[in-house]
């Protein structure tokens, strides 16, 4: 095999792809990036994969001999990270040896591979479901919820994030077991008649993504927003996303999802309505405060048009502040774990946010005022000592 390609696409590439190559690999091949090139398309295609993600990607160079050889990820990315930008590299393979020699106009490295029989093959779908995803559309559900996704390894299914496809819009959701975010995405008015849509369908397609295959899903859906669709292949429990150049695949996480729509109320005694940007605001500032000690914030509403946000850090310090409302209901004291409050209203972009409650030991519900239907996100309150 023997290739010239410039020196920052294959850094893009290497960079892309390493994300994918086991950091702990269960055999050595694992810890290599496949290297194919194709004299007949003049293409190079680098792949990634440690058994549960797979990332692919492709780029036009000058492809003198064909071939495919893994190479060690961690020498390869730093060796071509450090090479002038912008400068023409080569590579040259010996297919007896599975020696590789990189050259630039400032040296040569050489280094020892491993030949790409015995690399895993990337799991594609062959039958199964098929789906042409709009990018936004799949981003924003997928930035509304991530950030509520269990980083517990023994709630195995909270890891990911649970994809519902519908014929008329789609429906994302997190949950750590503390708090949970849903977000729908789509035409405004079938997401207001949700339940009497596609009530007699049964193909909805319904997935549950790991969190750290979802950071990289996110890169590549990011990159290409603009493009009209991506395709998303899923059958027996592998997931696959194609864009033009780029490929990634996935693992789901088994089992039914909790039916989270039952742990949100119906009905609210208590609704107080902030600015959102006063009430980050006031958040950031106090948590300076709760953060030296529990992450415990305290709101108090009484009948007057302001709310009261505090912090106590026992031996440290104590903080408070006062920020309008708009409210109905008697007076009324919560607490919330400061940094969960803070994730949620982060990705509301509303004016104004709407918090709902019932009694401060039941779940409290943050929704947008523009759209109560787009996004919902249910905290569970702080039990705090008088």
């Amino acid at each position: 095999m023997e290739i010239i390609c410039n020196q920052s696409e294959l850094n893009n590439a290497i960079q892309l792809v390493s994300k994918a190559v086991a950091s702990r690999p269960t055999h050595p091949i694992l810890a290599n990036i496949l290297l194919t090139a194709d004299q007949s398309t003049n293409k190079i295609s680098l792949t990634g994969f440690d058994l549960n993600l797979g990332i692919q990607t492709s780029f036009d160079a000058t492809v003198k001999n064909s071939g495919a050889i893994t190479i060690p990820s961690k020498l390869l990315s730093e060796i071509v990270n450090k090479l002038p930008n912008e400068t023409p590299v080569s590579l040259e393979v010996d297919e007896d040896s599975d020696n590789i020699l990189i050259k630039s106009d400032r040296g040569s490295f050489n280094l020892k591979g491993i030949h790409s029989d015995d690399y895993p093959n990337l799991p594609f779908v062959e039958s199964g479901t098929s789906l042409n995803i709009e990018p936004s559309s799949f981003l924003k559900a997928l930035k509304s919820t991530i950030f509520a996704s269990s980083s517990d390894d023994s709630k195995q299914l909270l890891t990911g994030v649970n994809f519902t496809f519908k014929k008329n819009y789609l429906e994302s959701a997190s949950t750590d077991g503390h708090r949970l975010a849903v977000a729908l995405i789509g035409n405004e008015e079938n997401i207001k008649n949700r339940a009497s849509l596609n009530s007699d369908e049964v193909d909805d397609l319904s997935v549950t993504i790991p969190t750290r295959s979802l950071r990289e899903i996110e890169r590549l859906v990011t990159v290409r927003s603009s493009d009209n669709s991506i395709k998303l292949f899923y059958d027996k429990g592998q997931v696959v996303f194609i864009s033009s150049n780029q490929i990634i695949t996935t693992r789901t996480l088994e089992g039914a999802y909790p039916n989270y729509s039952q742990l949100i109320p119906d009905t609210f005694s208590k609704v107080f309505n902030f600015n959102t940007k006063n009430l980050i605001d006031a958040l950031e500032r106090i948590a300076v405060l709760a953060d030296q000690q529990s992450s415990v914030v305290k709101i108090k509403l009484d009948n007057t048009d302001l709310a009261l946000i505090s912090a106590d850090a026992q031996d440290i310090g104590n903080a408070n502040e006062l920020i309008p409302v708009s409210h109905s209901g008697e007076d009324f004291d919560i607490a919330f774990n400061v940094r969960y409050l803070l994730e949620g209203l982060k990705v509301i972009s509303c004016e104004n946010v709407i918090l709902k409650c019932n009694l401060s030991t039941t779940p409290a519900v943050l929704v947008p005022e523009d759209n109560l239907n787009s996004f919902t996100y249910l905290v569970m309150p702080v039990q705090v000592r008088s």
